[in-house]
């Protein structure tokens, strides 16, 4: 029963940071549910630590961008951001749905 707790949380998660492109704040409520459940068992933990990554890494990403828009080159680190924040999220969805764990959660690609 906790395995599909946690299943269903990871899940929940990705389809959170996805929404994030049109709402921007479901990837901050997706992030907390991933600290709630943090400390769970494989393969959802090797999500959990992904998905945490992946957003302060991205968070990370996104004010740096930000404030290099002033000189243009911002824009590009934006759409990296995007197309990057996009991989990860379909990759890891895709990998939860077969039940797989994150090969390498520490990754700072995908």
């Amino acid at each position: 029963m906790e395995q599909d707790k946690s299943r269903t949380t990871v899940i929940v998660v990705y389809i959170l940071y996805l929404i994030g492109f049109a709402t921007g704040i479901s990837a901050l409520a997706g992030v907390i549910l991933a600290n709630a459940r943090s400390g769970t068992d494989e393969p959802w933990q090797s999500h959990i630590d992904y998905q945490i990554r992946t957003f302060w890494l991205g968070l990370a990403t996104l004010i740096v961008g930000g404030l290099l828009t002033l000189v243009l080159i911002g824009y590009l680190v934006l759409f990296w951001w995007m197309i990057w924040t996009a991989v990860r999220s379909i990759k890891g969805l895709s990998r939860a749905l077969d039940g797989e764990p994150i090969e390498d959660p520490q990754t700072m690609l995908w």
